[in-house]
């Protein structure tokens, strides 16, 4: 542990502050820093731009954190242990390398805000059974990972304002999101997108504090026409019964996904490595 490291814990423990600041320390491992695990009052942790590999079991000792933030580390899993933090609000494990969650992950009783944005995240096993039971998040940040699919269990995040889905490789969205009713914000630019499920015409995402970005899909005809115009209009397109027509056409075709944007992926993998 260096000295840095060593005179931020030692200060923190002396005065007893919550709040734990170990940005860019070049920390490998949290084990090394001595007394942090057992650290119980910290609500709040922030470990990123460091060199850690993984998060051990015993971050469950800390059961007071609400803030967990880990962000650019070479994190390659995370401990089922982690969901134990029952008072954890904000999980930001976004720039690491992780391609799974962790089995119970979705147990977390008052997160608000995840963020897994750059990883290797994609459906299927990569999440575990009961993540779409985070019932109390309001912003999910999934952006730049390899998610080709999105599970109609997303409809159990009742409580969603935020959705990032960007940079993926998603060839289709259910039409559950339409029942994300708080939804103000939606993000899916960067995917295989070719059309829109009817059901997002319901939602409020035009207004001053909403946004909704949907470029860089290769759309079909109808929906990049409207979307020249903004994304008040392809919202009003989603609404129109001959829209539904060729939507319902569309998806009972079985239509071929167009193939995957490699020259994307491999600016992922680039910046990835410009941060490691």
């Amino acid at each position: 542990m260096s000295k840095s490291v060593r005179k931020v814990v030692e200060e923190a423990r002396d005065s007893g502050n919550p709040e734990l600041d170990l940005q860019d320390k070049q920390i490998t491992s949290l084990e090394e820093v001595s007394g942090l695990l057992s650290m119980e009052y910290i609500t709040r942790l922030s470990l990123p731009h460091n060199r850690l590999t993984r998060v051990p079991p015993a971050i469950a000792n800390l059961i007071n954190l609400e803030i967990l933030n880990l962000f650019n580390n070479i994190i390659e899993e995370l401990p089922t242990s982690i969901s134990s933090l029952n008072k954890l609000r904000i999980l930001n494990v976004g720039m690491n390398r992780l391609d799974a969650l962790p089995r119970g992950f979705g147990s977390f009783p008052v997160l608000e805000v995840l963020d897994i944005t750059y990883n290797n995240i994609a459906e299927g096993e990569a999440l575990p059974g009961n993540f779409f039971m985070l019932e109390s998040l309001r912003a999910l940040y999934m952006g730049d990972n390899d998610f080709e699919v999105l599970s109609p269990d997303i409809k159990n995040m009742r409580n969603l304002q935020i959705l990032s889905l960007r940079d993926n490789d998603l060839i289709a969205l259910p039409r559950e999101i339409g029942e994300l009713t708080r939804l103000r914000e939606l993000h899916i630019q960067g995917n295989r997108l070719q059309v829109l499920p009817p059901e997002i015409g319901q939602l409020d995402l035009l207004g001053n504090r909403c946004c909704f970005r949907l470029e860089s899909n290769p759309w079909l005809p109808m929906i990049a026409d409207q979307l020249l115009l903004g994304p008040s209009h392809v919202m009003d397109l989603l609404r129109n019964e001959s829209y539904k027509f060729l939507y319902q056409k569309h998806i009972g075709a079985g239509s071929q996904p167009p193939p995957k944007n490699f020259e994307a992926k491999n600016r992922k993998i680039s910046r990835k490595r410009e941060t490691a």
